[in-house]
C-alpha cells in the first residue's frame, strides 16, 4: 500500500494489476484534492494536432460518451509517440479529464457466449486483448475504429518480448532476461487457453495467430488500468505519458462510474501533461511498457546467493533456513525475493544502515558463515523473539565481516559482468534495423547502467561497513 500526499478530504484504495500494472485509485471525494508535485514540462517535443484527423478523436469520444471528456487537453506527438498537451492554462487541482466507464474497454465488453468458453486460467488481460483483436478484425465497422487505429503498431512496440535473440543478449545479465522468457511462455499459455473461443467463433477471430495475440496482450499490459471492472483500456487517458517524479495519477470515481485525472501542477498552453504509471524500475518499464528512463531513481538489481553443498554444516544450515523461512518479500511494483534471490535498491549513505540491502540478505549470509554454536544461538534468538533469523550482527566480529564480504564478493562478481556487458554494446551494422536496434540498445544501456549503479552503491556501503568493523 502506498500513500499520496494530498490536501483535502479524500479516501483512496490503491490496487495493482498483476500484468497491466498501472495503479488505479478508487476515489470517494467531498472536496477536490490538491496534489503536491515535482515534474517538468515538455515544450521541446510540442507538436500537437499535427497527426491527420487526431483533432477529430476527442469529439468522436465525447459523442460516444454523451459527455465532455476534456476542455483543456489536445492530442499531439512527442518523442514517445502520441501525447496530451495543455490547450489552455491549467492550474494545480483542476480536473483535466473525465472518461466514463461506458467508453472503456473491459472484460465485460466481450459477449457472454465467448466468455463462457474460458476457464479460470484466462486472465482479464487476455480477455481485453481478445476484445481488441475482435475490434481490429472488424476494421471500419467497429464502433471503436477511431481508437483502435490510433493504438501503436507492432513495429512501434519495444517491450522486451518483441526483442530478437541478439537484442535480448544485450541484457542477459539483468533479471529481466529471464522475466521476458517467462512472459513469452505466459502469453503462449494464455493463447492456448483462449483457442476454444477463437476456434468456435472464426467469424470474429479469423486467422488470429500467437503473434497477433502477443501484440494485443502487450497493448493491454502497456496501456490498461486496473478498475472495478477488471483491466480497462481507457481511450484518450492512455495517451498520457509517464513521469516517474509525478504524483498525478488516474483515479476512478465508483459513485459516478468514471475515471479522472487531477492536475498536480500548473501547465501553460503547449506543455505536455504527464502522470505517473507507478514507481517502476527500468526492468518493469522495458518489460511491460517498452521504454526506459535514463536515470531512474526506482532502479534495482537482483543478486543470487546459494548454500554450496560443500559448505561446513550444509544440512544444518539448510534446515535452519527452511524452518525460519520468511514469507517471500514482494515490493510494491516489482519481483519477489526468496531465500536465494534478493532485490537490492540504491543504498543511500545518509542512513548509515545500508537501507536498500535487504535484512533477509544479510541474515542469509550470517547463517552461511556461522559455526554450530552460533547457529544454535541464532535459532534460540529467533524462537524467543519475532521469528526472524539472524537479523542482528553476529557477536563474533570476524564472522560478521566474513558474512558481509561474502555478499560483497557476489556483488563484485556481478559488477564485473555488468561492466563487460555494457562495454559490449555496439552500434547496429544493419542499415534496415539501425533506428529500431539503436533505440533498444539505448534501453539496454539505461537498464544495465541503472542496475550497475545500484550494485555499486551496495558495494561501496559493504566495504565501508566491513572497514568500520575492522577499525572498531
Amino acid at each position: 500500500m502506498q500513500t499520496l500526499v494530498l490536501v483535502g478530504s479524500a479516501n483512496f484504495t490503491y490496487t495493482w494489476c498483476h500484468l497491466a500494472r498501472r495503479p488505479f485509485f478508487t476515489l470517494s471525494v467531498r472536496h477536490r484534492p490538491k496534489l503536491k508535485f515535482s515534474t517538468s514540462s515538455d515544450k521541446a517535443c510540442r507538436s500537437y494536432n499535427d497527426e491527420e484527423c487526431d483533432e477529430d478523436f476527442l469529439p468522436w469520444l465525447e459523442q460516444k460518451a454523451c459527455t465532455k471528456i476534456s476542455s483543456v487537453l489536445s492530442i499531439g506527438k512527442s518523442a514517445h509517440g502520441r501525447a496530451l498537451y495543455a490547450s489552455k492554462p491549467i492550474q494545480a487541482g483542476d480536473c483535466i479529464l473525465r472518461v466514463p466507464y461506458s467508453v472503456q474497454l473491459a472484460p465485460d465488453n466481450l459477449p457472454p457466449e465467448i466468455c463462457s468458453l474460458f476457464g479460470d486460467e484466462v486472465s482479464s488481460v487476455s480477455k481485453v486483448a481478445l476484445l481488441l483483436l475482435h475490434e481490429q478484425k472488424m476494421g471500419q465497422k467497429s464502433e471503436w475504429a477511431p481508437y483502435i487505429r490510433r493504438l501503436p503498431q507492432p513495429f512501434e512496440m519495444h517491450n522486451t518480448i518483441f526483442w530478437s535473440d541478439d537484442e535480448l543478449e544485450m541484457i542477459r545479465q539483468s533479471v529481466i532476461y529471464q522475466e521476458t522468457i517467462k512472459q513469452r511462455n505466459h502469453i503462449e499459455k494464455q493463447f492456448m487457453a483462449i483457442k476454444p473461443a477463437t476456434d468456435q467463433f472464426p467469424q470474429c477471430f479469423e486467422d488470429v495467430s500467437l503473434k497477433d495475440f502477443a501484440y494485443a496482450h502487450a497493448l493491454v499490459t502497456s496501456r490498461a488500468w486496473e478498475s472495478s471492472r477488471g483491466v480497462s483500456m481507457i481511450p484518450f487517458a492512455d495517451f498520457l505519458n509517464h513521469d516517474g517524479t509525478s504524483e498525478a495519477c488516474l483515479m476512478s470515481h465508483e459513485g459516478k462510474q468514471l475515471s479522472e485525472v487531477i492536475a498536480e501542477r500548473d501547465y501553460s498552453p503547449g506543455d505536455q501533461v504527464l502522470i505517473s504509471y507507478g514507481k517502476f524500475s527500468n526492468s518493469s518499464l522495458v518489460l511491460d511498457f517498452g521504454f526506459t528512463v535514463p536515470y531512474n531513481i526506482y532502479d534495482q538489481a537482483q543478486v543470487e546467493l546459494n548454500i554450496p553443498q560443500h559448505y561446513h554444516l550444509f544440512q544444518m544450515k539448510l534446515e535452519l533456513l527452511q524452518r525460519f523461512k520468511a514469507p517471500a518479500i514482494k515490493d510494491v511494483n516489482e519481483f519477489s525475493s526468496s531465500e536465494k534471490l534478493f532485490t537490492i535498491k540504491e543504498v543511500k549513505f545518509a542512513s548509515k544502515k545500508g537501507r536498500g540491502i535487504p535484512q533477509s540478505f544479510r541474515a542469509f549470509a550470517r547463517v552461511l558463515c556461522s559455526n554450530a554454536q552460533e547457529l544454535s544461538d541464532l535459532e534460540s534468538g529467533a524462537a524467543q523473539s519475532d521469528g526472524r533469523l539472524a537479523r542482528s550482527p553476529l557477536k563474533n566480529k570476524s564472522r560478521e565481516i566474513e558474512a558481509h564480504e561474502l555478499i560483497l564478493s557476489k556483488i563484485t562478481e556481478q559488477i564485473n559482468e555488468y561492466d563487460a556487458c555494457i562495454k559490449s554494446l555496439g552500434p547496429s551494422t544493419s542499415q534496415n534495423l539501425v533506428r529500431k536496434h539503436a533505440l533498444r540498445r539505448q534501453m539496454a544501456h539505461d537498464l544495465l547502467t541503472g542496475e550497475l549503479r545500484v550494485l555499486k552503491s551496495a558495494s561501496a556501503w559493504l566495504k565501508k561497513y566491513c572497514a568500520t568493523l575492522l577499525e572498531g
